[in-house]
C-alpha cells in the first residue's frame, strides 16, 4: 500500500513538471522551420513566396497565448539577429504582405515583453 501511494505521488510530480501553466509551448525550431522559406524575402525584398506566407500563418497559429507569443517573438528576434542582411522594412511588412495578423513584430529590434 505504501509503495502504491509513493508511485502515485511520483507520477503526479512528473505531470506537474511536464506541464507548467503559463509556460510557452513554442520552440525556436518550430518558429525557424515556419519562417525558413521567408529568408530570401527578408534579405532581398520583393514579394514573399506562398510557402513563406504559409509559414507566417503557421507561426500565428502556434502562438495563441501571451507566453507563446513572447516565446515566438524571442525566437524570431534571435533568428533575425543571425541574418546580418535582413531588411527591417521587409521583416516588419511580412505579416501584412501575407495577409496574416501576427500579434508581435517580426524584427531583430523588438521588445518581446510588451
Amino acid at each position: 500500500m505504501k509503495g502504491d501511494v509513493i508511485s502515485v505521488l511520483v507520477v503526479l510530480a512528473m505531470v506537474q513538471f511536464m506541464v507548467k501553466p503559463g509556460q510557452a509551448a513554442v520552440s525556436c525550431q518550430e518558429v525557424n522551420d515556419s519562417l525558413a522559406a521567408c529568408v530570401p524575402y527578408l534579405t532581398s525584398g520583393g514579394n514573399p513566396t506562398p510557402a513563406c506566407c504559409s509559414g507566417v500563418g503557421k507561426l500565428q497559429k502556434m502562438a495563441p497565448t501571451t507566453a507563446d507569443k513572447q516565446a515566438a517573438c524571442n525566437c524570431v528576434k534571435d533568428a533575425a539577429s543571425r541574418l546580418p542582411t535582413i531588411k527591417e522594412d521587409a521583416a516588419s511588412s511580412l505579416p501584412a504582405k501575407c495577409n496574416v495578423q501576427v500579434d508581435f513584430p517580426i524584427s531583430k529590434n523588438t521588445n518581446c515583453q510588451e
